[in-house]
């Protein structure tokens, strides 16, 4: 039987570019799928009020981004919240991408917020603290796309931290096997970040971060390491599921 895996679509890129680019759950299966992730990927869009009936529809669960934070007073952000705790007490894997991260952070028991720290836009590197097997042997450090305001502030009980930076301390975060996330994008492509800065600059992103993260795109990234890191991460939990069913 065909793995399903739901993305629960929280945000969407501005109107002009997803013509070129597509929507989120279109950039995740491109980044999964040709890295062996032949799965069902089925889509929701939960930023039109639209949740999946049970927890239980899909096999896992993927989170978006969102140009939204996860404290605006939304009407589909609570029973996003409730869904994602209701997936974890089940153990269904899921899985948190920026936006996503942060409100399973929440979802969870931890806390996120606007960062001090400002905008966290362009190629970042984190540090690998912890190596669970699901992640390449010997590395040490990744880097992706990042574009950001809020972040975790407060780690859940639950919550491992497994990457880190000076700039973001909880980078990727790590629940008990069940449930993963990571603060930066994996499935933003290079073109892509450059054209959402074009797109934003002097607008809600200012100029000069815009012009940091366009420069920043010279920089080397280990997009399919992370990639890698999500379809292990999924398959492990899907089968520690069934095997706790049994």
């Amino acid at each position: 039987m065909t793995f399903k895996l739901g993305i629960l679509e929280v945000g969407r890129p501005p109107e002009n570019l997803r013509n070129t680019f597509g929507d989120y759950p279109s950039m995740f299966e491109e980044l999964l799928r040709p890295r062996g992730a032949d799965w069902h990927y089925m889509s929701y869009p939960v930023v039109d009020g639209q949740l999946p009936q049970t927890v239980h529809d899909c096999d896992g669960w993927l989170i978006t981004g969102s140009k939204y934070g996860v404290y605006d007073d939304l009407d589909w952000i609570g029973p996003l919240k409730t869904f994602l705790k209701q997936a974890y007490s089940e153990h269904v894997p899921i899985v948190g991408i920026c936006f996503g991260h942060q409100i399973l952070a929440e979802a969870l028991g931890g806390k996120a917020e606007k960062s001090d720290k400002g905008w966290g836009c362009g190629v970042f590197t984190y540090y690998v603290l912890q190596s669970p097997n699901w992640m390449p042997e010997g590395l040490t450090s990744f880097s992706i796309e990042a574009y950001h305001q809020d972040q975790v502030v407060r780690l859940p009980e639950d919550g491992d931290v497994i990457a880190s930076s000076d700039f973001c301390e909880f980078a990727a975060i790590d629940y008990k096997g069940r449930a993963l996330s990571f603060q930066g994008h994996p499935e933003f492509s290079r073109d892509y970040t450059v054209a959402l800065c074009n797109e934003r600059r002097g607008d809600t992103l200012p100029e000069d971060i815009a012009d940091r993260a366009i420069a920043s795109n010279d920089a080397p990234m280990q997009i399919s390491e992370v990639a890698h890191m999500i379809i292990n991460f999924i398959q492990q939990a899907a089968v520690r599921e069934k095997q706790e069913e049994l």
